[in-house]
């Protein structure tokens, strides 16, 4: 990445700055890519500044943070200004130069926070919110193409054992989004994609929009292609230490809007994952250990 999205910016304020600003905003003009990949400590020790003086040029920028700052360039960055080979070129400079044991703390430290986040009160908001959509519906779509099919994969599974109402878009033989053509405006599309964003997910939540089906989106932007469908969003951070961007909270998500699906039903919920149990021990489907055999 060439340049940043705020470079513009930062050189028509850049004379107006005061020496510690000016640090600061010469590391985000010359180092794009870092300020998408390293926290901002680490930023502000490479910059020769405080932390602070990080946040304070965010703000003089127009931001609330400097997490907004850093999240845009994370986001040029999965869109494809480097791509996956750029960015795995900045994650073997970084092993080489921090340590593989180094890497793996950078990788469940970046998870770490980003799952916490989901726990403040805004992210909470949307995942009452996004449950409410779902919970209405009479049947639920899923779709998640690519890296995000986990994301809805998982929801589907957990769906099925209070009944039919989910539907997976991923059958095979090319047919998988042809469930799509039943979807009424009584249903909802839950969608999951993050940059770089799937095409035929957002084709085909464009086709189901159209039909007036409402969509919960779990997606990294307010301004994806997704979050601009959607009836409801659920913000996932998407951006990691690995080359690859991380599909951790996007699951952590998926699980919490099943689980809040799940306990909007009762007692029907609790009768129909009965029913499930049932057929799953009729089957033998879990594996459990030999029973012991008693010496007569």
């Amino acid at each position: 990445m060439e340049h940043g999205p705020l470079t513009e910016q930062i050189v028509d304020a850049f004379e107006t700055l005061g020496p510690q600003l000016k640090a600061a905003a010469r590391f985000v003009l010359d180092q794009p890519s870092e300020v998408a990949l390293l926290s901002m400590r680490e930023q502000a020790k490479r910059a020769g500044v405080q932390p602070h003086t990080m946040t304070r040029l965010a703000q003089r920028l127009g931001l609330a943070g400097y997490d907004d700052l850093r999240a845009l360039y994370a986001s040029a960055v999965r869109e494809g200004s480097l791509g996956f080979s750029g960015r795995a070129d900045l994650q073997v400079a970084h092993q080489k130069a921090k340590g593989e044991r180094a890497l793996a703390v950078d990788i469940i430290a970046s998870v770490g926070a980003q799952v916490q986040r989901l726990a403040e009160p805004q992210a909470l908001d949307r995942l009452v919110a996004a449950a409410d959509l779902l919970a209405s519906a009479e049947r639920i779509y899923c779709l998640g193409l690519r890296s995000c099919h986990p994301v809805v994969g998982h929801f589907a599974y957990v769906m099925s054992f209070l009944g039919e109402r989910a539907v997976l878009l991923d059958a095979g033989a090319g047919t998988g989004l042809d469930p799509i053509r039943s979807a009424s405006p009584a249903d909802v599309l839950l969608a999951a994609s993050v940059a770089p964003y799937t095409r035929a997910t957002i084709e085909t939540a464009r086709y189901a929009h159209g039909r007036g089906v409402p969509i919960v989106a779990v997606t990294d932007s307010p301004v994806s292609p997704l979050a601009g469908l959607a009836r409801e969003s659920v913000m996932v951070p998407a951006d990691s230490p690995s080359f690859f961007h991380t599909i951790a909270p996007a699951l952590v998500v998926g699980e919490i809007l099943a689980a809040l699906v799940a306990g909007r039903g009762g007692d029907a919920s609790l009768a129909a994952i009965k029913r499930s149990e049932a057929q799953l021990t009729a089957f033998g489907i879990h594996w459990s250990p030999p029973t012991a055999r008693t010496t007569p």
